[in-house]
């Protein structure tokens, strides 16, 4: 993957730190994007010997698409990864959840993902590349979640719109798919780990054993970004530890 640009949004820190760090160890020059500076994960790479470059954004904000891409384009000249990481989670009762919430958390996970995807595939079709495009989908794609109701429906709407993207896009030679991590242990999720009860309650569910890590996303990004992957259109790799298989 030596010369290969990937965009890798949420950057900063957890699974999307992890994931920039995957391409980069495979070769990719990365654009690293956040709405703090991912100046740790770009330390990180410039240490292994890799290339990166940082912007800071806020996805909710529409402006921040053109920014990302525009600073790809000028950094690199061309695009050929985009991994659609960045999320955020609002807990609250259903019956609580006040409406600027929901909004901002079907915004981030959902509605920037389309966004920065159709205008990454523009770019991609109009300079001929075989191009990847992953979304991080969630356990949320498959079950409900207590106390997330905003970010379980982002989230089963992303592992639609992987597969909607992945039909219309395959013929320009586009892949589309998704990455579902089970249980990791980053910020999002310290809350469920930080509760006892919780805590073991998903210990016991979880065949390997253990939480996951942002390594463990390594693999599963890489190949989806590789040409190893360049059959496989509209997919939801799970990377659960068997969380779903019990």
């Amino acid at each position: 993957m030596k010369g290969k640009v990937a965009i890798v949004t949420g950057s900063a820190r957890g699974l999307g730190k992890g994931i920039a760090l995957g391409l980069a160890e495979a070769g990719c020059k990365i654009l690293l994007t956040d709405m703090i500076p991912p100046t740790e994960t770009e330390r990180e790479i410039a240490a292994i010997g890799g290339s990166a470059r940082s912007i800071v954004c806020d996805l909710r904000e529409k402006s921040s698409i053109e920014k990302i891409t525009n600073g790809a384009l000028d950094g690199y000249g061309k695009i050929d990864i985009l991994v659609n990481n960045a999320g955020v989670t609002k807990r609250y009762p259903a019956v609580e959840m006040p409406t600027e919430s929901w909004d901002e958390v079907i915004n981030v996970n959902l509605r920037a993902c389309f966004l920065l995807s159709q205008a990454v595939a523009r770019e991609m079709m109009k300079r001929n590349i075989r191009g990847k495009i992953i979304n991080m989908a969630s356990m949320q794609s498959f079950q409900g979640g207590m106390l997330i109701a905003a970010y379980t429906a982002a989230k089963s709407g992303l592992a639609g719109l992987t597969r909607a993207l992945a039909v219309e896009w395959a013929p320009h030679g586009i892949n589309v798919n998704a990455i579902a991590p089970g249980y990791m242990a980053t910020e999002l999720t310290d809350p469920i780990m930080k509760d006892p009860t919780r805590n073991r309650q998903v210990l016991e569910r979880i065949p390997a054993g253990r939480w996951g890590t942002p390594c463990d996303l390594k693999g599963a990004v890489v190949f989806l970004a590789s040409e190893a992957s360049n059959y496989v259109h509209g997919t939801i790799l799970c990377v659960d530890g068997g969380w779903l298989a019990r």
